[in-house]
């Protein structure tokens, strides 16, 4: 690359000054949208802005969110896993066949380690081996989603009642699994714009040679993101099976793919890499939940709610290529 990117929310090797009043006004669209979407939908639906309406949103956006967070750091390094929906199936089936013999921990453990392999498996191809990342992940996409069928061809249910619990829960008045998805963004927060590391995979993002040329460990950067990304779906499949109290490994994650990677988009984040900031991914995943939970209160169907989501990512494209023209400019 021969012009150095931007960093959103984290401080990186490359930084600029005084940006483009129409670049600044692009960053003010998805807060300003998000506002304008809950207004819009509040006066179509007197229930939308009910305060139990409002904490089902956070609570169907909270497993969203534990993915978005480590696929938004992989992405800001360059890289992509487009099979986090499979490591979602394979883990939350993993879990829950411990589940149903009352192995709580046991259960975890094993959701946690199938994450950890997966992701294991698409760092070492994509970083180490140096094979195309979509190519990769496309592949552990169909494998994993095939892993997950053979060991849960009906669905897996009837776990525990601390896990149905926990699941279901709410500890002051906040759901437990919101409560996992504010430690994981202030995790990745911390990430990002406290540790190197952040300054390290950004870095990686903006030109992988010089970031290697600088001394950086390029490789285990990577390998140690898509490790992360597998981890974080793993928790994110953990949280739906104990949500739902079933781990169906046909449907499971079913999806996810394409949901989280426009939230990220959303947030800034491009293709390309080399910045991002969490708090906006957090936005672009709330968005797309008040967007989902807006369409179902006022009866789209299925289809229609498929082609605004679609369309959703496709602005959200367009709007990234305007942003990465205007900084080419400056």
């Amino acid at each position: 690359m021969n012009e150095p990117a931007t960093q959103t929310g984290a401080l990186g090797f490359f930084n600029r000054q005084g940006a483009d009043p129409i670049a600044r006004m692009l960053g003010l669209f998805l807060p300003l949208a998000t506002i304008l979407l809950m207004v819009l939908f509040a006066t179509q639906s007197d229930a939308f802005l009910t305060l139990a309406n409002l904490r089902g949103i956070t609570l169907q956006s909270a497993a969203t969110i534990v993915l978005a967070v480590p696929t938004a750091l992989l992405l800001m390094s360059a890289g992509i896993d487009l099979s986090i929906g499979s490591t979602v199936a394979v883990a939350g089936v993993m879990a829950g066949i411990f589940w149903q013999q009352d192995l709580i921990w046991a259960g975890l453990a094993a959701g946690l380690a199938a994450g950890l392999v997966i992701g294991l498996v698409n760092g070492s191809l994509v970083s180490l081996a140096g094979l195309n990342p979509i190519v990769v992940t496309l592949g552990t996409l169909a494998i994993g989603r095939g892993i997950a069928q053979v060991f849960a061809d009906n669905p897996i249910f009837d776990f525990p009642e601390p896990v149905v619990a926990f699941g279901a829960g709410s500890t002051l008045e906040i759901p437990n699994l919101v409560w996992v998805a504010i430690v994981v963004v202030v995790l990745g927060m911390i990430v990002l714009n406290r540790l190197p590391y952040g300054k390290h995979l950004i870095a990686v993002g903006v030109n992988e040679r010089a970031a290697y040329l600088a001394g950086l460990r390029v490789k285990m950067i990577k390998l140690s993101l898509y490790v992360a990304t597998g981890l974080g779906a793993a928790i994110a499949g953990i949280m739906l099976a104990a949500r739902f109290n079933s781990a169906p490994g046909g449907t499971l994650g079913v999806g996810t793919e394409l949901f989280v990677l426009t939230a990220v988009l959303l947030g800034g984040v491009p293709f390309t890499g080399g910045q991002g900031a969490i708090w906006r991914v957090v936005i672009g995943v709330l968005l797309l939940g008040i967007l989902r939970n807006g369409m179902v209160l006022l009866n789209f169907s299925s289809e229609s709610a498929q082609i605004v989501l679609g369309s959703v990512l496709i602005i959200a494209a367009a709007l990234e290529l305007v942003r990465q023209r205007l900084y080419r400019k400056q």
